[in-house]
């Protein structure tokens, strides 16, 4: 509290309070949500491929039993699709039009779980700014007020106390947002690798490993999920006197 007290101005107004206290509460949301996404990374083992490596190696090698018995481990996501991808070949050995729409299906489905609350954080992101920009703009407005009501000669330096603590919520969302816009950059960035590690594990076994030769036909490219909507760097309009 005393670091803090340090930085904010005293004697805010109740206007600025209120703001900082919104902001507060955004990004207390936000940290809360980044937590549980790195939380819920690691117990889903996105980024782990080691596993998924060793099945699509004893596929590859002809050994589909024991691929499959390896796979249903489902130890981590891209075990996870590698199974369910490896099941639909042994299912239909002949027929890549269906082991495709398995796998991609299984690939939406653990997409879909890494993309869950990042709407929040994209929201927290844009909304952070704003929230600021909002505070300084009725500062500035109670500031010209108090200037306008005052009689005779005009002391600048009270004028430039109230625009200088007007401009503290701006100052304190740009930095929420700034924070937050990178943590949510780094995840996208999971997921996005994650979904290539997808695409590519099931075109390794639409290609490889026993029953290829039974599949002639050429392979359409996966239908992508839709990623996560990419966060849009904060922006401030300074506020003009």
């Amino acid at each position: 509290m005393s670091a803090l007290s340090s930085v904010l101005p005293q004697g805010l107004d109740s206007y600025a309070w209120i703001i900082l206290g919104v902001l507060a509460a955004v990004s207390v949301l936000a940290l809360t949500v980044s937590l549980y996404k790195v939380a819920q990374f690691a117990r889903l083992g996105v980024g782990r491929r080691r596993s998924a490596r060793a099945v699509l190696d004893r596929w590859q090698a002809g050994d589909a039993n024991a691929a499959l018995a390896l796979a249903a481990r489902r130890d981590c996501a891209a075990v996870r699709v590698l199974h369910a991808t490896l099941a639909a070949r042994q299912a239909h050995p002949h027929d890549r039009g269906a082991v495709r729409e398995r796998a991609t299906q299984a690939a939406l489905d653990e997409l879909s779980t890494l993309t869950g609350s990042m709407r929040a954080l994209e929201a927290v992101v844009q909304a952070a700014p704003m929230l600021g920009l909002l505070g300084t703009v009725v500062g500035m407005i109670e500031a010209f007020g108090r200037l306008s009501r005052a009689a005779g000669a005009v002391d600048p330096s009270v004028l430039a106390g109230g625009i200088w603590t007007a401009l503290i919520t701006t100052a304190v969302g740009l930095a929420i947002a700034i924070f937050f816009y990178f943590v949510a950059i780094w995840l996208e960035g999971r997921i996005t690798a994650e979904r290539e590690t997808y695409e590519s594990l099931i075109s390794a076994v639409l290609h490889g490993g026993p029953h290829a030769d039974g599949l002639h036909a050429p392979v359409p490219p996966m239908a992508q999920p839709a990623p996560p909507q990419h966060v849009a760097p904060p922006q401030s309009h300074p506020a003009r006197a």
